[in-house]
C-alpha cells in the first residue's frame, strides 16, 4: 500500500468506523461482503454456509456475498479496493500480513470479549491481531511446524525408537550421518530458513528484537540469541550436506528425492514430498513419521505458528454484523468444523483434546508452544530486506562468524524496525 491508500482510509475511514460501531441506532445493513481465500471455497464451503445461515437467521433479508482469492493476488486486489468506498466487510489475512495493514489504519479495532474463547487464543495468532494494546482481527485457524523423518532409514541404521529429546535426536542423526555418508543429509535444513533458525533462538531464550517503552531494539547479538544461532550452525555443519545458499521453498521436493532423513517444517511438507510427482523413493508416505521437534533447552521446540486471521476493514458499513459473522464462522461450532477438516483450532481449549488423539497429537502439541515476529512498525521492511535470510546464509556458508553475522543483522534491523 502506498501513501495514497493511507490518506484514503485515514480520517474518513475512522469516521465510518465510529459511526458504525459507536451508535446504538445504526441502520441494519442490507448486505455483507466476505473475502476469503480459495482454501475455504475448496475445502470447507459447508462451514461458510453454516455461518451464513446463522447470521441470516438473526438478520432476515440480509444478503451475504462471498469473493474468493488466491494468496498471490489477494493483497493487490485488497489494496485497490481499500482506496475506494467498496471495501469488503470481512477479509481473510495471513497472520504475518496483518501488521502492515493495521499500522496504516486499514482495519477497525474489535472487542475481543465478543468472540468465543478469545481468552484462549493461541499465542502466535493472538500476537498477530494485537497492536498497541488493541485487537484488530480474530484468529481463524492455525498451522504449526513438526519434525518429519524417514523411519525406514532410522530402522536400517539401528535406531529403534522415535527420539523424544534433543540429545536423543542428535545422537540418532549422528548414527544416520555416519552410516549414510557425506552425500546424504541426515537433516536437510536449508540455511536461509529463518522460521527454523529463529525457533532455535527463541528456545535458547533469545529473540529477534525486544520492545522497551514502545521502541524495538534488535536482539540477535544477545548471549541467548547467539547460543541459539550457534546450535543452528551446528545442525548445518553436522547434518546439512546440500546447497547452503538455499531457502526452504522447495524443501518437500528435495525431501522426496530420498537423500535426507529429517526435515523440520510445516506439517504438510511430508505429504507433499510423498505425492506421486515428487516421490522418487517409492511408497514414501508409508516410510514417514512426524513428531514434535524437541528443543536443546529440554522442552518442545517453540515453532513459528502460521495461520489466518479475519479482519474488518475500517471502511466497512456493516462492522457489527461483520463481527457476528466472524464469530459464527470461527466460534465454538466453527472451530469443530475446521478441526474436522484437518485444521488446527485458533484456541488452546479446542487444541487440548487433539493432543490425546493419535491422528492429531503431534501437530497439536507442536502448536502449543509458539513464537511470532516482533509487532513493530518496521517489521515489514525487515522482511522485505531479507535481513534474517542474509545473516543465516552467511552463517551457513561460513562467510561470517555467528557473532559477526548477528551484529550486522542487528544493525540492519535497528535502522528500520521502528519506522512506520
Amino acid at each position: 500500500m502506498k501513501r495514497k491508500l493511507i490518506a484514503a482510509i485515514g480520517v474518513a475511514g475512522m469516521m465510518v468506523s465510529i459511526a458504525a460501531c459507536g451508535g446504538s441506532k445504526a441502520a441494519e445493513p442490507k448486505s455483507l461482503t466476505v473475502w476469503l481465500t480459495v482454501d475455504a471455497q475448496k475445502n470447507w464451503p459447508d462451514l461458510v454456509k453454516a455461518a451464513d445461515d446463522a447470521i441470516v437467521a438473526k438478520h432476515p433479508g440480509l444478503k451475504i456475498n462471498h469473493e474468493y482469492y488466491g494468496w498471490p493476488d489477494k493483497n493487490t486486489k485488497l489494496d485497490a479496493v481499500l482506496a475506494t468506498d467498496k471495501a469488503p466487510d470481512v477479509v481473510e489475512m495471513g497472520n504475518t500480513e496483518m501488521l502492515p495493514y493495521t499500522l496504516k489504519g486499514a482495519f477497525a479495532p474489535v472487542d475481543a470479549s465478543k468472540f468465543d474463547n478469545s481468552d484462549q487464543w493461541l499465542d502466535g495468532l493472538k500476537a498477530s491481531v494485537t497492536y498497541d494494546g488493541k485487537v484488530y482481527g480474530v484468529p481463524y485457524y492455525a498451522g504449526g511446524r513438526v519434525a518429519t523423518w524417514r523411519k525406514d532409514i532410522a530402522a536400517k541404521d539401528g535406531i529403534k525408537a522415535t527420539p523424544k529429546t534433543y540429545t536423543e535426536l542428535t545422537s540418532d542423526l549422528d548414527k544416520i550421518q555416519k552410516k549414510e555418508g557425506n552425500k546424504f543429509s541426515a537433516w536437510y535444513q536449508p540455511s536461509r530458513d529463518w522460521y527454523a533458525a529463529m525457533s532455535f533462538v527463541y528456545d535458547a531464550g533469545g529473540s529477534i528484537a525486544k520492545e522497551d517503552g514502545g521502541q524495538f531494539k534488535a536482539n540477535l547479538s544477545s548471549a541467548e540469541s547467539i547460543k541459539g544461532l550457534n546450535e543452528y550452525k551446528h545442525v548445518l555443519d553436522a547434518y546439512m550436506h546440500g546447497d547452503k545458499t538455499k531457502d526452504e521453498s522447495d524443501r518437500p521436493i528435495v525431501y522426496g528425492q530420498g537423500k535426507s532423513a529429517l526435515i523440520f517444517g510445516a506439517g504438510w511438507e511430508g505429504g507433499t514430498a510423498a505425492l506421486p510427482e515428487n516421490d522418487k523413493v517409492g511408497k514414501l508416505a508409508d516410510k514417514l513419521e512426524t513428531f514434535v521437534m524437541p528443543g536443546p533447552s529440554g522442552s518442545a521446540m517453540p515453532v513459528f505458528l502460521g495461520g489466518s486471521d479475519l479482519a474488518i476493514p475500517v471502511k466497512s458499513k456493516a462492522q457489527g454484523v461483520a463481527a457476528e459473522w466472524i464469530n459464527a464462522f470461527t466460534g465454538e461450532k466453527g472451530q469443530q468444523g475446521l478441526i474436522a477438516k484437518q485444521n488446527l483450532p485458533n484456541n488452546k481449549k479446542d487444541l487440548a483434546p487433539l493432543k490425546a488423539d493419535a491422528k492429531t497429537t503431534v501437530a497439536a502439541t507442536a502448536a502449543e508452544k509458539s513464537w511470532f515476529v516482533p509487532m513493530a512498525p518496521g517489521w515489514g521492511a525487515v522482511e522485505k530486506a531479507q535481513v534474517l535470510q542474509t545473516m543465516l546464509q552467511s552463517i551457513g556458508t561460513g562467510k561470517a562468524s555467528v557473532e559477526a553475522a548477528a551484529k550486522t543483522a542487528d544493525t540492519a534491523i535497528d535502522k528500520v524496525i521502528n519506522t512506520k
